[in-house]
């Protein structure tokens, strides 16, 4: 059982990365992308069911798209207009429910560094 988080780098403010979150040995249910920077704690992002249905926290709104491929096993964090305040250890994890649940996380994935900078 894997939850593989990857995609993250470095990235001029307004630019644009897409993150993927692989599971392998398990079907993801509902899944979330969280983040965390030095000194605070992990925040959660953005969220697909197993339906596909979406949120969103309000600081990404508009910025961040989230979908998921089934086929592939895998969903993928879209981020535009990205900012430095996005700056952000990224985890992905899915949960015990097929909708998004916060605080009923399964599995969680190992991270990706976001470093928005010029």
């Amino acid at each position: 059982v894997q939850l593989q988080a990857s995609g993250g780098g470095l990235v001029q403010p307004g630019g644009s990365l897409r993150l993927s979150c692989a599971a392998s040995g398990f079907t993801l249910s509902a899944t979330g992308w969280y983040r965390q920077v030095p000194g605070k704690t992990r925040e959660w992002v953005a969220g697909i069911s197993t339906g596909g249905n979406k949120a969103f926290a309000d600081p990404v709104k508009g910025r961040l798209t989230i979908s998921r491929d089934n086929a592939e096993n895998t969903v993928y964090l879209q981020m535009n207009s990205l900012k430095p305040e996005d700056t952000a250890v990224y985890y992905c994890a899915t949960y015990n429910y097929p909708t998004v649940t916060p605080g009923a996380e399964k599995y969680w994935g190992q991270g990706t560094q976001v470093t928005v900078s010029s």
